[in-house]
């Protein structure tokens, strides 16, 4: 099975968990004298195959991405460093929106507001950073469907 394969099945159960957990909660009480419309103990049973069966994968995932090794550098440490970097873009995105916003002064009375930073200098930072992690995501993409999963 390849790593993308088993990372798609992930997604999967735990899209499968969050549907059981809603359907077990409107199943936890019922009316008195009437039934659910579902078995508790028939969910409960199949959230217990899914979780079984999550560990398994989540385990071969991780032992993958930890063996995985392309340019020196395992999955594991390609995961971490897109996710940090996914995370920076986001936020200098959001703070370059509040720095170059405007703010209009309807007289000379009012109070000037100027931006604290190079608004044109960080935004081709963050454009360059994007591109980086746009080349890491489909880096690891490319990993994804090549790499066996290890059992």
């Amino acid at each position: 099975m390849k790593l993308a394969t088993a990372l798609s099945e992930r997604a999967d159960l735990q899209r499968r968990l969050a549907a059981l957990q809603n359907r077990l909660n409107n199943n936890a009480k019922v009316q008195e004298g009437e039934v659910p419309a579902e078995a508790p103990k028939t969910l409960l049973t199949e959230l217990d195959g899914i979780l079984i069966r999550l560990e398994e994968l989540i385990t071969k995932i991780n032992l993958t991405n930890s063996l995985t090794v392309a340019e020196g550098e395992t999955l594991t440490a390609k995961l971490a460093r897109r996710d940090c970097l996914s995370k920076r873009v986001s936020m200098m995105r959001s703070f370059l929106d509040c720095a170059s916003a405007r703010v209009d002064r309807y007289s000379k009375t009012e109070i000037k507001i100027s931006s604290t930073v190079d608004v044109a200098k960080l935004q081709k930072q963050v454009d360059e950073q994007s591109k980086a992690l746009r080349e890491l995501d489909e880096e690891i993409q490319a990993l994804n469907w090549t790499t066996e999963l290890k059992e």
